[in-house]
């Protein structure tokens, strides 16, 4: 289910009767954690399996990282965690992939293989609850917050359907917290998650997918020399569709949550209005830009360890953070330009 669709406004309208009504707060929250399932199950039913399978390990493994004294223990369960994570994500989302690539590396070595092709169906929003669950393990591991005590308030931390599926990445102590007392809109934050929301679906549905993707599409597709203005256009309609798509939903995502009384982190800051590219990556994604920074630039060395390391540790995050937007080469060198440009 995505938010601009017919289906999801009659699913957002029962919501917002069943949250308003005076039901327990476990109630509400039951509720919640249904809908959010529901709306992923819409997409494809099985694969709740591994929203699942990844709750209720990181869950137990989280408080256990957190009790554990061992520090060889501690260091196993976080090895364990991180390759169940990071493994389902790198199966689902880069098996493919890995296989073409190493195929295409024996065909130039001389040896004819020719795998069955695998078939491998990408789960939806994959990428987003893997980083979800990522930084809890890890915060546990490094005892940033204390473990969450209730498996319903961490299943619906993970699998709360505004952020489910493209973001933005939230962190346990920015939601689960909300999730401890009753939460309700107040008129002004029902008024303001609307109006959001309408902004969202208007950049999602009008700029970028009617007005900008057309142009975008016919002149990235077109085979022959283009004409200066032509160009220019194409590669202005695709800025402005990239931005507006995913600024739009990620809106939308916003104003979903504040209509139910939750407030979800900010993932876009007028970013083409950046001065620079580390400027600009303070406003582009900001959850992902963030999760990087704290994850994995900052753990492998980030600028403490002079010049060289500085850049070497910038192009490995650039480079990784190109990988997790899209299994593809044109991601991967996208996230290298964008690392030298940060070393410039």
């Amino acid at each position: 289910m995505i938010f601009n669709s017919y289906t999801f406004v009659a699913f957002f309208l029962i919501i917002l009767l069943l949250h308003h009504l005076p039901f327990s707060w476990r109630t509400k929250k039951l509720n919640l954690l249904l809908a959010s399932y529901i709306f992923y199950a819409a997409w494809n039913p099985p694969f709740i399996l591994l929203l699942w399978l990844s709750t209720i390990v990181d869950f137990f493994v989280g408080r256990s990282l957190y009790t554990q004294q061992n520090k060889h223990k501690r260091k196993l369960l976080l090895v364990l965690s991180l390759i169940g994570n990071l493994g389902m994500l790198c199966f689902f989302k880069y098996g493919e992939f890995l296989l073409n690539n190493f195929v295409a590396l024996l065909n130039l070595l001389g040896v004819d293989f020719h795998p069955a092709k695998p078939n491998i169906i990408l789960p939806a929003g994959i990428s987003f609850y893997t980083f979800t669950t990522l930084c809890y393990t890890i915060d546990m591991y490094k005892r940033r917050s204390k473990p969450v005590q209730s498996m319903l308030d961490f299943s619906l931390f993970v699998t709360f359907f505004p952020h489910l599926v493209a973001g933005p990445i939230v962190r346990p102590p920015q939601l689960v917290p909300q999730f401890e007392s009753p939460r309700k809109a107040t008129a002004l934050q029902l008024g303001q998650g609307l109006f959001l929301l309408s902004l969202g679906l208007f950049m999602k549905v009008v700029l970028a997918d009617t007005l900008l993707a057309g142009t975008a599409d016919n002149v990235f597709a077109f085979q022959k020399p283009l004409q200066a203005l032509d160009a220019w256009m194409g590669v202005l309609a695709f800025s402005g569709q990239i931005f507006f798509d995913f600024a739009g939903y990620s809106t939308c995502a916003i104003a979903v949550a504040l209509c139910l009384g939750f407030v979800l982190p900010e993932n876009f800051r007028y970013p083409y209005a950046a001065i620079g590219f580390s400027d600009f990556w303070r406003r582009w994604h900001i959850t992902l830009s963030a999760w990087l920074r704290d994850y994995l630039y900052i753990p492998i060395g980030g600028n403490r360890k002079g010049a060289v390391r500085t850049y070497v540790n910038l192009m490995i995050t650039m480079l990784l953070g190109g990988l997790w937007h899209g299994a593809s080469w044109t991601f991967v060198v996208w996230g290298g330009l964008h690392g030298m440009y940060l070393c410039v």
